[in-house]
């Protein structure tokens, strides 16, 4: 099939959603589909190794460039890199879509369906227009549930707004051929919003369980970092409004009487000056603040790991649901998620018996279930290995491609998805 891939971000940039619409691209064309992609520049995790890789042709005076990802044919729409500018930021994103939807309807070879990411919720409106326009149908994947995440998160708080957003998303929702979604808990939220069971289909995310592998806990970035002789409590990835991280920041003042126990952050995002000052301000020596580290570095840095976080803000669980999880997973690391009850994060650490979930913004229950895994070391040699048996039977790469393609056979032949039972690996055609 000839797939038009519609996706705000995508290689060479280095962002984890990046990451992984790189990689299902790739492996869709593994698998003989035509992959086209619409992005825009780099503009999130921006390595100039990876741009080197992957250079950037100018076309139409600057505002799209044109770039080949091992054989696939990508199309960047020209935008600034990313600041704390909400409302330029908003404006970058109608560029994006205004400059790639007449780019998919002039230069972009011909495509029999498109497949398009969100955030952001604006995405579906350029995938119906060339849909609309091409004949051609659009499937719409929800990475995170819009509106609803922003209300969660106390971000938007206008009522006309959010009801405008909420009549966008029945729109796209109505005018996609099938939703995809990431987890059985947003098929449910999605099905009580109005969305026909038939038109739901369940796929995971996925880490690529041959780049990711459990690694020695002695290894040079342990070293450069003095974390060989420590209890290394680690978080990695986004540094943003939907992660915890005053709870962080108390549990580490909480367990200040254990010196070995050192909490290691690595990341960038919108809240990453506002964790600076406040780590300048509580002056806790057990936390060490990194920056975005190349992804190539991202194996050593779990490996230096002997326990990992993943700390969602309560009320946020439902809404998104952080793919990291299957990141500490592959590397065999065992997990603390701070997940709202009844939400698909303390589900999976529970059915994988990968660690422990507890309740969202609480220190106590965090310092209380670090220290008890401190104290028992043999505990968390076998969570980690259990995390990294699920997440290969269940998460690989290529295992969730095969679902996408299952998916894009059925919407371009007409047929339906049999959708699996919760913890099966892939659905059937019929």
């Amino acid at each position: 099939m000839r797939i038009l891939l519609l996706s705000l971000v995508f290689s060479p940039d280095s962002v984890s959603t990046s990451v992984l619409m790189t990689e299902l691209a790739l492996e869709l064309k593994n698998m003989g589909h035509d992959i086209t992609v619409l992005t825009t520049t780099p503009h999130y995790n921006v390595e100039p190794e990876a741009r080197q890789r992957q250079p950037l042709h100018k076309r139409w005076g600057g505002l799209l460039y044109q770039s080949d990802c091992q054989g696939i044919p990508v199309y960047h729409a020209n935008i600034p890199v990313k600041g704390s500018r909400v409302g330029a930021r908003l404006l970058d994103y109608l560029r994006f879509h205004a400059v790639s939807t007449i780019a998919g309807l002039t230069i972009a070879n011909q495509y029999d369906v498109i497949l398009a990411p969100s955030p952001p919720l604006t995405i579906g409106v350029s995938a119906w227009v060339m849909g609309l326009l091409r004949r051609v149908p659009f499937i719409y994947n929800v990475q995170e549930i819009y509106p609803d995440v922003a209300v969660s998160l106390g971000v938007l708080h206008n009522k006309t707004l959010i009801r405008a957003m909420e009549a966008l998303e029945r729109f796209i929702y109505s005018r996609s051929n099938r939703v995809a979604v990431i987890s059985e808990w947003f098929r449910r939220r999605l099905l009580d919003k109005g969305v026909p069971d038939e038109k739901l289909v369940v796929i995971p995310n996925f880490v690529d369980t041959h780049f990711m592998t459990p690694r020695p806990r002695q290894n040079t970035f342990a070293e450069t970092h003095q974390l060989s002789d420590k209890f290394v409590v680690l978080y990695a990835g986004n540094i943003g409004l939907t992660q915890g991280f005053e709870t962080i920041i108390e549990t580490a003042r909480q367990l200040s009487h254990l010196p070995d126990i050192h909490f290691l952050i690595v990341g960038d995002g919108t809240r990453r000056a506002w964790l600076e000052s406040q780590l300048a301000e509580h002056a806790l020596p057990n936390i060490t603040l990194l920056p975005y580290q190349p992804r190539s570095v991202v194996p050593s840095i779990y490996a230096s790991a002997d326990l990992c976080l993943v700390p969602l803000k309560q009320g946020t669980a439902q809404e998104t649901f952080p793919s990291k999880i299957y990141t500490i997973m592959a590397a065999g690391r065992p997990v603390i998620a701070s997940a709202d009850a009844n939400s698909e994060l303390a589900w999976v650490v529970n059915e994988a018996g990968c660690g422990w979930d507890i309740p969202p913004d609480a220190p106590n229950a965090m310092a209380a279930a670090i220290e008890h895994a401190y104290r028992q070391p043999e505990t968390l040699a076998n969570k980690g290995q259990n995390g990294r048996r699920y997440v290969v039977a269940h998460h690989s790469r290529q295992a969730v491609a095969r679902q996408y393609d299952h998916l894009i056979q059925a919407v371009t032949k007409g047929t339906k998805v049999v959708r699996p039972k919760l913890g099966e690996a892939e659905p059937k055609r019929v």
